[in-house]
């Protein structure tokens, strides 16, 4: 990974334990910086002290879930409208969902089920790139 991509910042909101874990250790051995909530509230106000570079956003989260998070994100921030979002959810996209995240323009909608941590890492790298 070149040198620019290692400084780059990863705010991870996820509040399963076992896959924060796994895709903060994977992120980390890839060389980027991470930062992770376990809810959305959290997630939005480490988003705007910690200005990631990339957000990887759960659906189903406590106290806000991310297609709020994600949804006061790009209307109440300058920085927070640009910035790519990666959807990592195991929510079955109905057309409400996809609509709502076709508004908010994340960068990527992945399935939990259908990828891995590499797989993850690989997008992040080809967006941030």
């Amino acid at each position: 990974m070149s040198d620019q991509l290692k400084k780059r910042k990863i705010l991870i909101v996820e509040d399963d334990q076992s896959l924060l874990q796994m895709y903060s250790d994977k992120l980390k051995q890839e060389g980027f910086n991470v930062v992770f909530a376990r809810n959305g509230e959290e997630g939005l106000a480490l988003s705007a002290s910690e200005i990631p570079d990339l957000i990887l956003l759960d659906i189903l989260l406590p106290k806000m879930d991310g297609l709020s998070m994600l949804d006061n994100l790009r209307t109440n921030s300058e920085w927070g409208k640009n910035v790519p979002v990666i959807i990592l959810t195991n929510l079955d996209a109905d057309d409400q969902v996809i609509a709502k995240v076709i508004a908010d323009k994340p960068s990527y909608y992945l399935m939990k089920a259908n990828t891995n941590p590499q797989g993850v890492s690989e997008k992040i790298k080809e967006i941030l790139h």
